[in-house]
Formats: C-alpha cells, structure tokens, sequence
C-alpha cells in the first residue's frame, strides 16, 4: 500500500507550501480537508490564503519564521472558513519548513500534514494558538517583559526582571544566565537555587557534555521534556542536574548582533510539552534578555570608565596638615557618562601653608572632564610657584582662554554661534591657608561664596570679593579677601551644585543646607555625608526647590576646620572684614554679615540699632580718612545673656569729636546715635590709627529677626 493510501486512510493530507513560486501542491485527502477539488494539483498561495482564519494565517507566520530559526517542526492549529467567513473545520498542520537559496527573504519550502481535529472545548482553548484569549495574554506578558528589561540599567536588574517573570500557562522554577569567558562557560546569575549551587557548572569548558555548553557552541535551543531524557542525550552532566528535582529543561541561546554571548536556562518542577507557542515565548524573552544584558554590561563598563577617569582626576588629601583638619566629596549626579567639570584640589605650599581649590568647568560632557584635568594641573603649577591667590586665578583664566580658543572652530564656515558654543568658562575659589594663624586668602571666580561655621556652630555666608569666571577675559582681575578662622570654626566650599539641584536657586538653596550645617557634628566627614545626603539622598525629594527645572548638577564639596579645643560648642562667633575705599557698598555686606552673626538674638530692634551704627562707623572711616577699614563683630556668653561687641578700625590718628549738628546737617550725627543705642562705646588709641566700638548686650525683646536673613540677608 502506498503512503498517499495510508495517510488518507487515517484522514491525513500531505500538502507543499513554496513560498518562492507563491503556489501550495496538495494530494487528493488535503484538497478534501480544504474544501477544495479532489484531484491533487497545485493552487495559487493567494487562492489559499481565502480558506484559512485571518488570525491563523498571522499566528501561522509566526510559528514558521521561530521553527526556520531553531531547525523545528512548526505545528498549528488552523480553522478552514467559507465564503462567508464561518468556520467549516479545524485542521491541525505539522510541517517541516526548508530554507531555499537565493535572492530575497522568506524562501522556503513548508511540506508536511494536514488532519482534521475536534474544536477544542472552552476550558482547553485557552492553551491552543487559535484562541485570542491565550494570545492576548502572551502578548501582554511579552510586553510588560520586554519593558521592564528594558528599564533595567544594570545586570543585577536584569537578573532580577527575568527572575520575577511569570509567563502565561507556564512558569519556571529556576533560572540560570550563563556567559562566556574564553572557551568557558561562566554563571552571570541564577534564581531558585541556593547560594554554591552554581560551583559546579562555573568554569565549566565548551566542549563538555552540557546543554547550556552545546547551546553557545551551536546557537540552537535545546528543550529537555523529561528527566530521561536529560539522562539519555547528557549522562555525563546528569548527575549534576538530578538533584534539583525538575522535570523539564529549556536551554536557550543568549544572541546579540549575531554573536552567541551565553544561555539562559528555565527549569521547571512539572511537565511541558514545550509546544511552539511555549518556545516561541521562551525564544522571545531570550531574545529580549540578551539585548538588555548587552546594553547593561555596555553601561557598566561606561560607568566604570567614567568613574574611573574622574577618581584618577580627583587628588588624594593626604595626611593633612598639622592645625588643620580637611574633608572632601565629589558626586556626579548630572546623569550622561556620570563625568564632568567639577573639582576639588587641596595643594601642599612651599611656605608651608596649603591652597584649597573648588571649581567647576561649564558642561557635563568629556570635553569638560578634559578641560577640567588641564586646568587643575594648571592651577597647581602656578600655585607651586609661589603665587598669591589673584595671580594664581588670573594666570588660570588666560590658560583656560587659550584652551578653548584652540577648540573654536575657524574658517569662513565658523558663525558666531559655532565660536560661542565653542567657548568654555570655569568658575573657580582659591583659598591659601596658614595652619598657625588660620588665615585664609581667597580669590574667587564667579564661584558661590564661602561658608563659615563658628564654634557656636552659626553657619553664615561670608561675602567674598570676585571676579569673571576663568576663560571669558585673559586679563581680568581677582581682588583677594582675608578671612580668619579662630580655633574650632569651619570653612565649607562648594559647587553650585550642592546648592541648586532639586530645582533650588541660591536663597532656597542655602537655606536648606543651612540646618545641617549647624547640627553638631565633630567628625568633618560625617559632615561632608550629610550634605551630599541633604540634596542627593533619599530624602531630598521631600526639599524640592521653586524652580520648575529641576535638573541635577555635579557635586563637589571641601570643608576645612581650624582645630582647637575641641568643643565644637563655644559660646562665642565672631566675624571680621575689610571695607577698601574704593569699595564702599561692601558697607553694604558688613550689615549682612552682622545680621546673621545675630540671626538669634532675642531684641529685634537691637539688631537694627548695630546695624545703624555699624554703618555709621564704616561710613566716617571712608569718608574722614584716606585708610580702609577694618571692621571686627564678636558674640560672646550664654543664649539670653549674650554681649556684642563691633570694633572698626582705621590707620588714622585723627579722633572723632561729638558736634551738635542742627536740624538741616547731613552729617555729624555718628557718636549721639552710638551714644543713644549703645550699651557702651568708646575710642581707643592704638599705635598706628585707632578703633572704635560699641557693645550691647542682650535683654528680651518685642520682636525676633527671621532666621533666614544668616544666609540670605
């Protein structure tokens, strides 16, 4: 008896699908299960699509595409409709699709059976690729996969998402990604096993007898639906699976741009028929987890460069110096290739004092790291050579200058747009320090201000003089302001970062460092944590500042603290400055300054009064001399007993006189306003020049100055 008689005889039809010659040969029994003429011949593909289920016909597709790519049979259920669109029967198709040579995708030949089966009842339909409920669940479940690896940014998250994934009708019971180091294999990661299990099959060599070995040396998935059969096609690696207790095994190949780079392993505890849809499942997420391990490991290595580079860039503290205490921080929080144009740089002198350098290069990109390296390298030779602090800066400008001219593109094709685009600028603070006096002389660069903790723990911002950012003038000047650090207070310098990110500007800024600037802390770099912690941590998004761009910038934070006895507590602050002639809106800054020294204090409109005459002595030293004036504020006793005293001073021997101005003078009023708000006051003689001062001292008062105003004035 011949096969055709055979087949037809069980009510199997043999049927040819040749996707090149776009014609479908069917036998006599195939033809019948169609509805088609009895005699076998050749039909036209667009004839036969009519007779099949549109969805079918898609799922079909599908299933013949994922069957050319592992070597499988592809296996479908497919509904037969007339003209009309009802359905006649359903067929169940089992073919063996064969690629053919040639110009063109989609060449193959599909040969193989077609048998008529039983409409599956509903509680069975769910399972079978002619349901839509079966495959609206699939293709959700691929969805929701393949964005969640998708979110994924490091491998241990893609180990996590491909662990938690629950596929539709069936769920493995242990995972394992494996890679490839040389000719080795190696485990990425595993779920469902307990910790050492992996021991065994971790540097396992290519060419042993395991599945996921044979997966990466052939690219093909393996399926193993029994334990006997693991047995039989693997029994030297058998012994090491058996004791996991599963029943079946998918091993499948991990391919990014065409390159076999591991095997993902599903095992489960109960039976799978590893049906087409089922592998069709599995290949997709395979497919989906090696694109997400490749970007992972592709970010990885970038952030490890990155970092890399950026340490290399940052300079070590080193022992410190003796009288003086320094910690430091940088943060990249700007997102892109975690690099940028922040810095911090503490430099040993040869005069035995150290410089402190904090800056930051405009942009978040490689050019500014670059730009970034330069410049520090730079500022440390000029510094080494024994420059002052407005030398140092104004030297780094036009180097800074000169750096970014060579990168301004030239020829007629350079706009202005493409030279002011070109253009790169650094805000800079260079402090030099004197561990025994506690100086420090500071030129600033369009940099946020200093600032400065008392030992009372008063955190005020000390106003500072400054210039342009580096790079934008080769001859700008950068005046340089004293300021002096008594035993126990502390310095903090910072980027704009620190202060702005979360949608910050200056004044909401600073306010929100402020409190944690003033909680006690003796460690310095418990104190860098928490201001890193302040605005980067967890709770910063509970801080969100008024402004609606709330993207983030680079941090970099050096705090410098002038040891001394210790008690990070002493009743006393003090603040000092110079007010030049030929700068009198500093006068301007002074009452700021005293401000927020007396930011607590409890009479309000004693504030007011040391502010009158704070600018009232100022004023006369400018006015009434050819000097500058140096003006020291200092707060000393306990809270609700406290005394203020304020000295100006000059190099002036001439002594003030108390006059009696009449009602139209604009001038001579200073002593009787000291005289009348003052506790105490008085002249003092010194041996070049003289100081005058008053005092008050605390008493309760009506009203109380915002706390606001020791750092935003």
């Amino acid at each position: 008896m011949r096969t055709e008689e055979i087949l037809a005889a069980i009510g199997t039809g043999f049927w040819s699908w040749d996707s090149a010659a776009e014609e479908v040969t069917f036998d006599a029994e195939a033809a019948r299960l169609l509805g088609l003429p009895g005699d076998a011949r050749a039909w036209p593909s667009s004839e036969v699509r009519r007779l099949f289920h549109p969805a079918d016909l898609s799922e079909i597709s599908a299933i013949v595409n994922f069957a050319i790519a592992e070597n499988t049979v592809a296996e479908a259920r497919l509904r037969v409709v007339d003209e009309h669109g009802r359905v006649l029967r359903t067929v169940r198709s089992r073919s063996k699709p064969v690629t053919l040579d040639g110009p063109g995708p989609h060449r193959y030949v599909l040969a193989g059976t077609l048998q008529e089966v039983a409409e599956p009842a509903a509680s069975e339909a769910a399972g079978t690729p002619v349901t839509g409920d079966w495959r609206r669940s699939r293709e959700a479940f691929l969805l929701d996969a393949g964005r969640a690896l998708a979110e994924a940014v490091s491998t241990e998250e893609v180990l996590r998402v491909a662990a938690s994934l629950s596929m539709p009708g069936f769920s493995p019971d242990g995972l394992a990604v494996f890679g490839v180091s040389g000719d080795r294999l190696t485990v990425i990661g595993h779920h469902g096993h307990h910790s050492g299990d992996e021991r065994p099959f971790t540097e396992m060599t290519l060419d042993t007898d395991y599945p996921a070995a044979e997966v990466v040396r052939t690219g093909q998935a393996i399926y193993l639906s029994s334990p006997e059969e693991y047995r039989r096609r693997y029994p030297t690696t058998w012994p090491l699976a058996r004791d996991f207790g599963r029943r079946c095994w998918a091993f499948l190949p991990l391919i990014s741009s065409g390159h076999t780079m591991g095997a993902w392993m599903a095992g489960f505890r109960h039976s799978v028929a590893f049906s087409p849809d089922e592998r069709s499942v599995l290949s997709t997420v395979a497919r989906m987890l090696a694109q997400a391990l490749t970007r992972a490991g592709a970010a990885e290595t970038e952030r490890a460069l990155s970092v890399g580079l950026q340490r290399t860039m940052m300079p070590s503290l080193g022992p410190g110096v003796p009288g003086l205490t320094v910690a430091a921080r940088y943060v990249p929080t700007g997102g892109g290739l975690q690099i940028g144009g922040d810095w911090y740089d503490v430099i040993p002198l040869p005069n035995g004092r150290i410089a402190l350098v904090i800056g930051d290069v405009q942009g978040h990109d490689v050019r500014a790291a670059g730009l970034m390296g330069q410049l520090r390298i730079a500022l440390r030779a000029y510094a080494s050579e024994g420059h002052r602090p407005d030398a140092v800066l104004s030297r780094a400008s036009r180097f800074l200058s000169g750096l970014t001219d060579a990168y301004t593109p030239s020829g007629d094709e350079a706009g202005d747009e493409d030279r002011i685009a070109a253009a790169r600028f650094a805000t800079c603070l260079y402090a030099e320090a004197d561990p025994e006096s506690g100086t420090l002389d500071i030129a600033r660069a369009g940099h946020p201000d200093p600032v400065v903790i008392s030992a009372d723990g008063t955190a005020m911002i000390r106003q500072t003089a400054g210039g342009l950012p580096l790079g934008i003038e080769t001859d700008a000047d950068y005046p340089t302001t004293r300021v002096v650090l008594a035993p126990d207070e502390t310095i903090m310098l910072c980027t704009d970062g620190l202060i702005e990110t979360g949608g910050h500007d200056m004044a909401t800024g600073w306010a929100r460092l402020q409190p944690v600037l003033e909680e006690p802390v003796d460690d310095l770099e418990q104190l860098a944590d928490a201001l890193v912690q302040a605005v980067h941590g967890p709770g910063a998004q509970y801080t969100t500042g008024p402004l609606a761009d709330r993207s983030d910038d680079d941090i970099a934070v050096l705090v410098l603290r002038r040891e001394g006895t210790g008690s990070r507590r002493s009743p006393r602050r003090r603040s000092a400055m110079t007010i030049a002639q030929a700068e009198p809106e500093r006068i301007a800054a002074a009452r700021q300054q005293l401000r927020g020294l007396l930011h607590d204090w409890a009479d309000g409109e004693q504030v007011d009064s040391a502010e009158l005459m704070i600018s009232e002595m100022a004023t006369n030293v400018l006015v009434h001399t050819d000097g500058d004036a140096l003006v020291l504020a200092e707060v000393s006793g306990a809270r609700g007993e406290r005394r203020l005293r304020v000295e100006v001073a000059d190099s002036s021997d001439e002594l003030p006189h108390k006059r009696r101005p009449g009602e139209m003078a604009s001038s001579g009023r200073g002593l009787v306003l000291m005289e009348m708000l003052a506790d105490s006051w008085g002249v003092d003689p010194r041996g070049e020049g003289k100081c005058i001062w008053f005092e008050l001292h605390e008493s309760p008062g009506p009203s109380e100055p915002g706390r606001a105003a020791s750092l935003t004035g």
